[in-house]
């Protein structure tokens, strides 16, 4: 009896149980679908995260060291290879930067001038996990036809392959890896509202050129890019004009339009970033640039350009020196025929700067960083002969010193004022003192 009590009453509780159980089991699933449901969305998420920052590039190439705030990037010549893309992050990402300028001759102030210096639009698309196209296009001084200054033209446009995680190869349109500036040119990440001279006269500033290369990287902390391509075209001097006063490469520079392709110009870039905020590079250009004119009376001439640089970033400052030098042979005979003109070909060209930066103030994502810098160069520090026993003169070299400040908005939005005084006027290059506003963004 005592049995039978004991099994009904088990069987009463059990039944009296069953539901609640029933209902904590369905309640715990359902928490457990939840669950799963969130996982799955943070899963997405975070793979549409992955996907933006590998198919947006950073307009300082891979491999570059970036300052800890606000301002301008360590630049790296030889860059490294590009983040390894996924099946999931293929794609097309737009990006760009522009500037606008103002500048106030102090001694002649009716030649003050507002101009939109340059407005660009850049993509990059990621095809697989190792081949991707990039470039940008660049419209210049706003305007752009026949009657205008302004400029629409390429600035870069390549394929690039990685072969291997540290190692690959590109072909296309691409900026030289000379200097601190050329390929990395963007408003926000160079001090000044204007382009220094140096990287502008004598180290064409977005200089370009046609043909393949090869990039790297090492565990020691070394880049390099070594290529092959186009060069400029000395048959395009023009003896009459300023230009090659201005700049001796950047006015015989091809850009590929149509460019001359008879001898091939090969350059070599290499740099050192083992140390924290420290860079240390240099690199060289060389080819034949009379690209087999017939008849022309230069077609041996050889182009050697060299340069070296080094940047140092400890802390809230920012050092940086270059040196470069260039030099055209062979060109006597040209010379010659030039007699009585104003600009013949020179022997030798050369420039340097030095400069530094504090990045004295900061809050939030702003900053505020004045700089000093000081450069000298020299568009024609020597000449061929252009008759016999008779040389040209050289010219005088110009000395600038540019005292300024960059307010950073935010990194990608920066205000600039500076003031340049030059050791001499030559109105005709716009050498001369001068006060300079600007405004710069990158996206």
């Amino acid at each position: 009896m005592r049995r039978t009590s004991l099994a009904l009453a088990t069987a009463t509780l059990c039944a009296m149980l069953s539901p609640a159980v029933r209902a904590d089991e369905t309640s715990l699933q359902a928490e457990v679908n939840a669950l799963r449901a969130e996982i799955a969305a943070l899963k997405d998420e975070v793979r549409q995260m992955h996907s933006a920052s590998a198919a947006k590039p950073a307009p300082a190439l891979a491999g570059a060291v970036t300052s800890p705030g606000p301002g301008p990037a360590v630049a790296n010549i030889a860059s490294a290879p590009q983040t390894a893309a996924t099946p999931e992050n293929t794609g097309t990402t737009l990006w760009g930067y522009g500037q606008i300028d103002y500048n106030r001759p102090t001694a002649h102030a009716a030649d003050a001038r507002a101009d939109l210096s340059r407005a660009v639009i850049g993509f990059n698309h990621v095809f697989d996990d190792s081949t991707r196209v990039y470039g940008e296009l660049e419209w210049a001084h706003a305007v752009t036809s026949a009657s205008d200054q302004g400029e629409t033209e390429v600035e870069q446009v390549y394929v690039e392959h990685a072969l291997a995680p540290n190692y690959g190869v590109r072909a296309g349109l691409m900026l030289v890896p000379l200097g601190l500036l050329n390929e990395h040119h963007e408003p926000t990440q160079f001090y000044g509202v204007e382009r220094n001279f140096v990287e502008t006269a004598i180290i064409p500033s977005t200089w370009r050129e046609g043909g393949v290369a090869g990039y790297g990287s090492t565990d020691s902390g070394v880049s390099w890019n070594v290529g092959i391509g186009t060069g400029p075209d000395l048959s395009k001097w023009d003896a009459t004009s300023a230009d090659g006063r201005e700049s001796p490469l950047g006015s015989i520079h091809q850009e590929l339009q149509l460019a001359k392709a008879h001898d091939p110009s090969i350059y070599g870039a290499a740099n050192w970033q083992s140390v924290p905020g420290l860079t240390v590079g240099g690199g060289v250009f060389t080819g034949k640039i009379g690209q087999g004119t017939p008849d022309f009376a230069a077609d041996t001439a050889r182009l050697v350009l060299g340069e070296a640089h080094i940047r140092w970033q400890p802390g809230p400052f920012d050092f940086a020196a270059l040196y470069t030098r260039g030099s055209i042979s062979n060109t006597q005979a040209l010379n010659a025929s030039f007699a009585g003109e104003p600009t013949p070909v020179p022997k030798f060209f050369w420039g340097g700067y030095a400069q530094g930066a504090w990045r004295a103030l900061e809050w939030n994502q702003s900053s505020l960083a004045p700089f000093l810098r000081y450069e000298m160069f020299n568009t024609g520090a020597a000449y061929a002969g252009q008759v016999q026993g008779s040389t040209t003169p050289a010219l005088p070299t110009e000395r600038v010193w540019t005292l300024g400040a960059n307010y950073y908005l935010n990194p990608n939005v920066v205000f600039k004022i500076d003031y340049q005084n030059f050791n001499r006027d030559d109105l005709a290059l716009g050498y001369g003192d001068r006060l300079d506003l600007g405004i710069g963004y990158q996206f």
